[in-house]
Formats: C-alpha cells, structure tokens, sequence
C-alpha cells in the first residue's frame, strides 16, 4: 500500500510513521508512507495557500490550487485510483468497518487541512470525508494519523499473529473481552479460574461471554445492528437477568 499526506506541517509525522507498528509495516514493505507540504505546490511566487473567504468572516480559507494540483501529481505515479480522503469534522465517523474497507485500497491520499476550513471545490477531487470524533482539532494531521494506523495495522503481516486484529473491539462488533497477564494473584485482585483451567473452549466461552457483557454494560447501541447467532442472544439474556 502507498500513503500519501498532504500537510503544512510534515514534521508532525516524522514519530508517528518511525515508531512501533507504522515504521514496522514500511520495514516489512507493506507500506510506502510519503509526506508532501502542499505549500510546494503553490503557484504563487510567496508560496500562499490560503486566502480570505468570499463574502467575509473570521479566519482564513484553503485555496483549491495547491491541493488539485497536488493530488494531481501523486495520481499520476499511482496503478490504480487513489483514494483520496479528506479530515473533516463534517465527514462520516471513522469506524472499524471503514479502516477494513481502506485496508484493502492500493494508494490512499490523506488531505490535512488548517485554518477555517477548505475551499468547497475541494472536494470535487475527494473520494471520502472522515471524521475521528465530534470535536474540533486544530488541523486534519492528528485526525490522519488515527485512520493511517487503524488502518495499517490491518495489512498482512503487519502485526506478530495474523489473527491479532480479528478479535480487535469493533472488529467482530463487540467491545473486547478483558485480558489478563501474570501473576495469577496480584494485591487479592485475582485472575478468573477458567483462564488458568487450560480448557480451550471454556476460555473461548468465557471470552465471548465477556465480551457480550462489556457491550452491553459500556456501548448497548452497537447491538442494534448487530445479528448475534442464537447461542449468543441466549448468553446476552443471562447476563441482563444477572444485572437486575
């Protein structure tokens, strides 16, 4: 996969794309990462790329030329079309199902915007608006290393075991079951038995279990779309009965 940023400020991503599982994943060539300051394609000879907006108001605006002209030109080396995502606050809420859906892209393009916002022609040239939240950021940077990691982390090979990211919260469409590490007994705070029983498949149904419970106790919303196989509904039941 190839990851383009178009920014104003490139050094935000010199510790986020060297460090831990991003730098691993370019180590292990599953993914190119290139930083572009927009600004160098700027045509105007003081390299401006904003402007004040048309019928006035706070703040200063985007222009749409250095950024066409800059997807433009990371286009043209790319196989396949780009997708090109736009950080906005107006955009769809990231999620896990749309980090799996670009995982699967060859080249992304990520537009970090600054000031008051973009020229609206922009986003004729976007293929996705996203949003990490609802809240306002100083610019799209932090926004663009959350969806580039949530999504690289998805690449083959990536992470130690390929089926680290399967049981991920989000991924199967419940929040994660807890996890437990030694010792089996810290300060009376005790691990639960059928972890240490060495029965697989009481440990997997204690997992699933849990995972059913932490749902319903922390995100209940996420079970209104969610089709949860018989078994399933039935464990969900005993724990509401459990809970009254």
């Amino acid at each position: 996969m190839k990851i383009d940023v178009l920014t104003l400020f490139p050094e935000m991503f010199d510790g986020v794309f060297g460090s831990s599982i991003l730098k691993r994943a370019e180590e292990k060539k599953a993914v190119s990462y290139q930083v572009v300051n927009f600004r160098d394609y700027s045509d105007n000879k003081h390299k401006t790329v904003d402007d004040y907006p048309y019928g006035g108001g706070a703040g200063m605006v985007l222009k749409p030329q250095p950024i066409f002209d800059a997807v433009s030109a990371l286009s043209e080396s790319s196989q396949s079309r780009p997708r090109v995502i736009l950080l906005c606050p107006q955009g769809e809420r990231h999620t896990q199902k749309k980090a799996e859906e670009l995982s699967a892209e060859e080249h992304l393009i990520f537009i970090c915007g600054h000031y008051e916002g973009y020229d609206e022609r922009i986003r004729e040239i976007v293929t996705d608006e996203i949003s990490i939240g609802d809240f306002i950021l100083t610019g799209g940077e932090l926004g663009a290393m959350v969806v580039v990691d949530s999504v690289v982390r998805l690449l083959p090979e990536v992470l130690g075991k390929e089926e680290s990211h399967l049981k991920d919260s989000f991924s199967t469409g419940l929040l994660e079951h807890p996890h437990y590490t030694r010792p089996s007994d810290f300060r009376g705070l005790k691990v639960p038995d059928v972890l240490l029983s060495g029965n697989h498949k009481h440990v997997e149904e204690w997992r699933i279990k849990e995972s059913l419970r932490r749902t319903w106790q922390r995100r209940p919303d996420l079970f209104e779309h969610m089709e949860l196989e018989p078994l399933h509904k039935k464990w969900l039941e005993e724990i509401k009965k459990e809970a009254r």
